[in-house]
């Protein structure tokens, strides 16, 4: 490795981490005073809530790394253009793509790291951390593994089989009512629900009263069925475990699950390749920045490349978000969804480049 590709790794590498120190500072604070006063009335002593913010910790810096490191190389080499210290090597004979090496070399570094980290570390402290949120903070009597709900109502226990969140639809559910002496005193089954004006309509319903008369059941089917009970999707979408809970290989077993019971996981299958794209993000908007800043005949300072950048950043989360969103409305496959921001932006790096050089 050269001196130039020495002193750029470390310079972008000093920089990522203030960047990225810095942004997850913020990012802590705002979580923590929306939240101060759900930790207060919920009792929780100051420990819990430091071990919740630890256990953040590892999602939130892979939240904020693309960013980081576009941020860190816009820095870099603006500092270095704001030194004339781009156009002294150009001269000396180096072209944008001697400048490009250590770039790549990170990119794939931290691309790599974050694969790693979203694989190992966030599943489980991201898991931990809901598990504070649910239990301690927010006193859930929703618990689930995995597609299978529990909720605890009012003489009640509900089992929903897989919750979708695309469109807020339950499906295999089993509402068990009780009386004082914790007797079963009615039963309804019901293949699919779905929320409507404020109320669960069920469909294809099975329903089995007691009769205390004869202390039988008695059975009544039915096509259609209103039910008032305990639950709304906003605590099934609390208590359904998420994406970023499971590794890769957690995520694709649970999607060939769901799908061998019949059930759509369209949206988990988009998610399941956006944990792929997204690391891969990282070395296309550090090949965006190093595009940006390295453009010849600029006399621009420090701060409008990082406008730039920061806009580069806005605009693909935008774009992910809109094509993730296709995704998981199943009007593009999954594989589509997840990959075409990273299209989309890999083209701009290149022709950021080409107008560079």
């Amino acid at each position: 490795m050269s001196t130039i590709d020495r002193y750029l790794t470390k310079e972008i590498i000093k920089h990522f981490i203030i960047v990225l120190m810095t942004a997850t500072g913020i990012y802590l604070s705002v979580d923590f005073f929306e939240n101060v006063d759900k930790f207060i009335n919920a009792g929780l002593p100051v420990s819990r809530i430091l071990l919740f913010f630890q256990l953040k910790l590892p999602l939130i810096a892979a939240q904020i790394t693309p960013v980081g490191i576009l941020l860190a190389v816009l820095i870099t080499f603006g500092l270095m253009n704001k030194n004339n210290a781009v156009i002294a090597l150009n001269s000396g004979g180096m072209s944008v793509y001697h400048f490009l090496r250590p770039i790549l070399f990170l990119g794939l570094l931290i691309t790599v790291g974050l694969f790693f980290l979203s694989e190992i570390v966030v599943p489980i402290t991201i898991s931990k951390a809901n598990e504070i949120w649910r239990r301690e903070v927010k006193k859930y009597t929703i618990t689930s593994t995995h597609k299978n709900i529990w909720f605890k109502g009012h003489h009640s226990i509900s089992h929903i089989s897989y919750f979708n969140p695309k469109d807020q639809t339950i499906s295999g559910i089993t509402l068990n009512y009780f009386d004082q002496q914790f007797r079963l005193t009615r039963r309804i089954d019901a293949a699919k629900g779905r929320f409507k004006q404020g109320r669960w309509v069920f469909y294809d319903t099975m329903e089995q009263v007691l009769n205390p008369k004869t202390g039988s059941y008695d059975v009544e089917v039915q096509n259609e069925k209103v039910e008032d009970i305990d639950f709304l999707p906003e605590d099934l979408q609390r208590a359904a475990k998420k994406s970023e809970e499971m590794s890769f290989q957690e995520l694709y077993r649970y999607v060939q699950d769901v799908e061998a019971e019949g059930y759509d996981a369209t949206p988990y299958r988009v998610d399941f390749h956006g944990k792929f794209a997204l690391p891969v993000a990282c070395l296309i908007l550090c090949i965006i920045g190093t595009g940006i800043t390295l453009r010849k005949n600029t006399n621009q300072g420090l701060s409008v490349p990082i406008i730039y950048g920061i806009t580069v950043v806005f605009l693909y989360w935008i774009s992910q978000s809109f094509c993730f969103s296709l995704g998981y409305g199943g009007m593009l496959s999954p594989v589509i969804a997840a990959w075409t921001a990273n299209f989309i932006f890999a083209c701009i790096a290149g022709f950021s480049l080409l107008n560079a050089e």
